[in-house]
């Protein structure tokens, strides 16, 4: 995507996205990102839901809504996908959100909010702002659904995520700023004695090892596959090799047998 011409390339937001954007160009399993062509400070977005949770199997795609003063100001996520666990068409609540620009840290990025994303939607709403409480049911059936989802500036979503295992570690500094991202609830009387719901570090963890074993089943699913297939490659060139040699042998007496009977 070509920028340049368009925005002050000196300008720290414009600079940090077009960073971003170049260092998510490349899609992964979990998540994609990408600004539109049109505009740097709108980006759509693609999240796998995790695994072992209601959302397994669903595909949800968002709007991210950036300010001119990123990163010293948080972006506003949005989800465009029925899922059971944010409203859609409307901002989501998260402490690295714009809801609450006082939590906000520059060193956050696109890539956390989208991981911070994925991993708090298996946890409760408690009453913040833009949450669902749908049955596990009732949210399964929306991830199956959404396998078909269309966005009409991107298309059809589950064809925008990775497909060959593509994924990207998370660092110890992630793993740290997770745990510390939180769930706002509307303030008022009523959630002011509800404490906001944080991502423990260990559930996040969980999340990714979950990945980490579902690959590590596929990639020896595929070497076992692929060690099946060699060893009926070998024996069938064993079997024609001692076939042909048999043959071969078989020639060679008959026309010993005929040279002698002459």
């Amino acid at each position: 995507m070509a920028f340049e011409g368009k925005y002050n390339t000196k300008s720290p937001a414009v600079k940090r996205l077009m960073r971003e954007a170049q260092e998510l160009h490349e899609a992964t399993e979990e998540y994609y990102a990408s600004p539109l062509e049109e505009n740097l400070f709108e980006w759509h977005f693609t999240v796998r839901g995790p695994p072992s949770s209601p959302f397994e199997g669903g595909v949800y795609h968002g709007r991210i809504l950036l300010p001119p003063e990123y990163p010293m100001k948080p972006p506003n996520i949005i989800l465009l996908t029925p899922n059971g666990r944010f409203e859609i068409n409307k901002k989501i609540c998260l402490s690295i959100s714009g809801h609450h620009p006082e939590t906000w840290q520059p060193s956050w990025s696109i890539r956390t909010a989208l991981l911070a994303l994925i991993a708090f939607m298996p946890t409760p709403g408690n009453d913040t702002i833009g949450a669902l409480d749908y049955t596990p049911e009732e949210r399964q059936t929306l991830a199956k659904k959404s396998q078909s989802w269309q966005c009409e500036t991107c298309g059809k979503i589950v064809d925008l995520l990775s497909k060959d295992g593509k994924s990207q570690p998370i660092t110890a500094e992630e793993g740290h700023i997770l745990g510390s991202i939180t769930l706002k609830a509307e303030e008022s009387p009523a959630s002011a004695t509800t404490a906001p719901t944080s991502l423990p570090t260990a559930n996040f963890k969980q999340i990714l090892r979950q990945r980490l074993m579902e690959r590590h089943r596929a990639n020896n699913n595929f070497a076992q596959r692929t060690q099946n297939s060699d060893t009926l490659s070998s024996s069938n060139n064993l079997f024609w090799t001692i076939l042909i040699a048999s043959l071969v042998s078989a020639i060679i007496l008959l026309v010993l047998r005929r040279l002698f009977l002459v």
